[in-house]
């Protein structure tokens, strides 16, 4: 891993020299995303079939100056209509180039193809795109912030939930792949790398068809394919579209659902006609909790990331809850430290629920471990670490549906039980509370300026949210004037 993380280091100096050049971070990953799909099938020995003969990496590379600009541009405005493969295809899909100094790309593709690509034990492609997504995204706190998931949380919500092979699992709001990436490793790992697995027909399966996931910005489409495919997930069940869009609804159903979708106004209400509870909702949190309520199979379990108001939101968002502690048991929730998304600005929580045989009175119990109270604000000077999962995880025990022993830990403790009928008596509000900080301010020991800006900006989208939340839950709910006649 240290050779991987050199590497992701010396490319992103390269960076640097590029900013001159009037390329943004977000500019330069996409770039990379090119450079490093070509020199990656030519070391796998795969540019044959996928990638038309001129336009593969050894003949880039061979050119200098100008006639190479020339013909990387001329490569990347053709290779996604002459070549074969449906990931080439997407991946260079409208693709064209930042860079306008020869010299740059010159010292682009030199530092590519010059560095050690392998360790001993596997390819490391995966691990060097993760690692560049991730130095994107503490860069960039407004653009791949915004769905670049935390990856010590990911691995935490991975383990707790414990996909298996055999079984359909998805994230209907992909990003870059994170949660999908994190269950096939997981998956590989306990099957030899799905080589123990029964048959033929089952290893095709978990290659091809296991893991499905939605994005619909096209731009970061382009990096989950890139993502997925570094890291040999088929990509063949992943699609670009709107999971709020009818295609949403059209989707398989999942046996489990990771994800961390989108907070905020969603610049519209969702266009599906099997939403009941927030087809006039013109947010994201809600209708991507309903739907994953719906898109789980009986017995399906998930992990979301949510905002905190999904918790206690009066009118649809109660309606939701409602919905969610019928059609499911609602069985934990884990109230997540602050400073870990920046780029949304909010309080966030993971809720970890399991889907009915039937539609009613699923929930009996709702576990809360509160990881926000009585912590220190994580960021860039305080990253956040798996360790810190660690006390969470085992509260929460071995069993994925939460059916584990557990302790309540009372007033003094951070694991809680809350009965059904509690839960009712507050009005179905699960932003459910007990310890208290001694300066409840989540700037608190934050040493960074751009970290306490970026928290300031945060609490102040936050409120912005809040008034066009209710704004849109007003105007849903107002009557219709009837003109005089």
């Amino acid at each position: 891993m240290n050779a991987v993380h050199d590497i992701v280091a010396k490319l992103w100096r390269l960076c640097t020299i590029l900013r001159k050049d009037g390329i943004t971070y977000q500019q330069y990953v996409t770039e990379l995303t090119y450079l490093l799909f070509l020199k990656m099938m030519q070391e796998k020995g795969k540019d044959g079939e996928a990638i038309p003969g001129k336009y593969r990496w050894r003949e880039l590379v061979k050119m200098e100056g100008k006639p190479k600009l020339d013909h990387y541009r001329d490569l990347l405005a053709n290779i996604g209509t002459e070549a074969k493969s449906r990931t080439v295809q997407a991946i260079f899909e409208n693709a064209h180039t930042f860079i306008r100094e020869p010299k740059n790309l010159d010292a682009l593709t030199t530092a590519i193809d010059e560095l050690h690509w392998f360790t001993d034990e596997r390819d490391s492609f995966g691990d060097l795109y993760e690692g560049l997504l991730q130095k994107n995204a503490e860069e960039t706190k407004r653009g791949a912030g915004q769905y670049f998931t935390p990856r010590p949380l990911i691995a935490s919500m991975t383990r707790l939930m414990k996909p298996q092979p055999g079984e359909v699992i998805s994230d209907p709001a992909a990003g870059t792949g994170g949660f999908l990436i994190a269950a096939d490793t997981y998956m590989r790992e306990r099957s030899d790398n799905y080589f123990e697995l029964p048959t033929k027909a089952a290893q095709d399966f978990q290659i091809n068809r296991a893991i499905q996931g939605v994005e619909n910005v096209p731009g970061t489409y382009r990096l989950l394919l890139m993502n997925l495919a570094l890291h040999g997930v088929g990509t063949d069940k992943i699609d670009l579209a709107s999971t709020l869009s009818p295609h949403g609804a059209g989707v398989e159903d999942a046996n489990l659902i990771l994800a961390n979708p989108p907070f905020g106004p969603a610049g519209g209400k969702p266009t599906r006609d099997d939403f009941t509870e927030t087809h006039n909702v013109s947010s994201y949190q809600l209708p991507f909790v309903e739907h994953c309520i719906r898109k789980l199979k009986p017995g399906g379990r998930a992990a979301i990331v949510v905002p905190d108001n999904v918790l206690f939101e009066d009118g649809r968002g109660q309606a939701l809850r409602r919905m969610l502690m019928n059609w499911c048991d609602l069985h934990t929730i884990l109230r997540l430290p602050t400073g870990i998304f920046y780029a949304q600005g909010v309080k966030t929580n993971v809720i970890f629920f399991t889907r009915g045989e039937e539609q009613d009175s699923n929930t009996s119990d709702v576990w809360v471990y509160d990881m926000r109270a009585q912590m220190p604000s994580f960021g860039k000077t305080n990253p956040l670490t798996e360790a810190h999962f660690a006390a969470f995880e085992a509260a929460f025990g071995d069993d994925p549906y939460g059916k584990a022993e557990r302790k309540d830990e009372g007033e003094e403790g951070r694991f809680r039980r809350f009965s059904r009928d509690e839960i009712a008596a507050r009005g179905d509000n699960l932003d459910i509370t007990w310890l208290r900080d001694a300066e409840d301010d989540p700037e608190d020991g934050m040493t960074d300026p751009a970290e306490i800006t970026a928290a300031i900006m945060g609490h102040l989208s936050e409120a912005l949210r809040e008034i066009e939340a209710l704004s849109e839950e007003l105007i849903s709910t107002e009557p219709t004037e009837v003109a005089a006649e």
